[in-house]
């Protein structure tokens, strides 16, 4: 099918325009875009016949990149309860999220090419998304030894990763990392120093001293930031940090890549909308890993998005269900879903005009697509049509039992919102249009 989207609000990551036009897509890529709306001019410059058109009128509405979403919690195998791959699916195409990258944290975690087969077929059977797996970096999770990163990559796994599991080994993580060097493998690692972080619900600092929250400091960051980068040095290894959330790392990492170490770092929805304030009489929907910090690493991490020093924003989404949020602050289980609240949360960036749309779309499609060598994320002739049309001005009070996944564990719940995702399109094929 041949699809026009007509008087659309281009949003162009990889040219960093935001400009009116019209983008023709043939067979699921996108074959040509043009700045002009006379249609007929348009089809007849690609020898194409109206009849042949399905035509979008997007009534000059944002039309994007879809996004590329890092670190997507999928609960298969071992707490479907929580996240299917239908309903995180779902929820995905809700939110304008075409391709997720999924985390290995599961029960079993995802160490082996036989499981990481089985979440495999899951996915393309359920989910109306791309998905794309992650593998752990050692098995199960453990630290101690890594996995068959060779025979994981060929089952399909496009990183690997023991998620907030720290590596505490330097030895053990230095051969992962020369390994996954000689495979060319993309090691996704969450800079965290776990001595100084075990059992922490806070960050450090008046409001958790208050509150008598356990807390950590946010050097713990910036210590595991250092460690990482030193043994990058050694290894010469692809690597990405999947959260940086204070100021106090972000110097390192500036260093870091004038140094020409290939590195790369992402931060999450929450810690770029939210601050350690938020967790108020605590608030266990607010407790996320790591904890949310002050206002001061907030505007920072804010900042390093907008030059580019930190590439990727991710939702980080992590279902869990009331009985483990319903919990005293310390035993409540960490994490938020965040599929379908990732646009309307980054449009309090944009309406705060602390980012545009073409730098968050640089950080939620174009980049996380590079990093893993997709040819998603962009406008431009040849890509693959996967797309979101979305309202940035629509107003909304969000309704946690409305959201598609299975978990509604979200910080976000009765908040007004800016932002609605009209339509997602995978392949050129719509996988979600908001109802009348």
């Amino acid at each position: 099918m041949t699809t026009l989207f007509l008087n659309a609000r281009l949003i162009d990551p990889e040219a960093g325009s935001d400009a009116p036009g019209s983008l023709l897509v043939q067979h699921g890529r996108i074959l040509a875009r043009s700045d002009q709306s006379d249609k007929a001019a348009f089809l007849a410059a690609h020898n194409l016949n109206t009849a042949d058109v399905q035509v979008v009128d997007c009534h000059g509405k944002c039309l994007a990149p879809g996004i590329v979403d890092i670190g997507v919690k999928v609960c298969e195998p071992g707490e479907r309860h929580k996240e299917s791959y239908k309903s995180a699916g779902l929820a995905a195409a809700a939110g304008g999220v075409t391709t997720i990258v999924t985390r290995p944290d599961t029960t079993p975690c995802i160490d082996s090419p036989e499981t990481l087969e089985f979440v495999t077929r899951r996915a393309q059977a359920d989910a109306p998304v791309n998905v794309l797996p992650m593998a752990a970096l050692t098995k199960g999770r453990e630290g101690r030894e890594m996995t068959e990163i060779g025979f994981l990559l060929d089952a399909g796994a496009v990183a690997f990763t023991d998620c907030d599991h720290v590596v505490t080994s330097t030895k053990v993580f230095s051969r992962a990392l020369t390994y996954a060097k000689s495979c060319g493998a993309l090691v996704i690692a969450h800079p965290q120093e776990p001595g100084l972080s075990a059992g922490a619900a806070a960050t450090s600092g008046k409001f958790a001293a208050l509150r008598g929250l356990p807390s950590v400091s946010p050097m713990a960051e910036r210590m595991g930031l250092d460690r990482d980068i030193a043994l990058l040095e050694m290894t010469g290894a692809k690597y990405h940090a999947d959260q940086i959330t204070t100021a106090r790392a972000l110097p390192a990492l500036e260093r870091a890549k004038a140094n020409e170490i290939d590195i790369t770092a992402g931060t999450s929805i929450h810690h770029l909308t939210l601050n350690e304030l938020d967790v108020a009489d605590y608030r266990t929907f607010f407790k996320v890993k790591p904890p949310l910090r002050s206002e001061e690493d907030r505007l920072a991490v804010v900042e390093a998005v907008r030059t580019g020093l930190i590439d990727v924003i991710s939702s980080m989404h992590t279902p869990q269900d009331e009985e483990s949020k319903r919990l005293p602050f310390e035993e409540a289980a960490a994490g938020a879903v965040a599929l379908e609240t990732l646009l309307p949360a980054a449009m309090r960036l944009y309406h705060a005009e602390l980012l545009d749309l073409p730098t968050l779309f640089r950080a939620m499609s174009l980049n996380p697509a590079t990093r893993l060598g997709l040819a998603s994320g962009r406008l431009s002739a040849g890509a693959p049509a996967d797309l979101v049309l979305f309202d940035p001005d629509a107003p909304l009070v969000l309704d946690r039992f409305k959201l598609q996944s299975k978990s509604k564990n979200t910080p976000f719940d009765t908040q007004q919102m800016q932002g609605r995702v009209l339509a997602t399109y995978v392949a050129g094929e719509p996988v979600y249009r908001k109802e009348a």
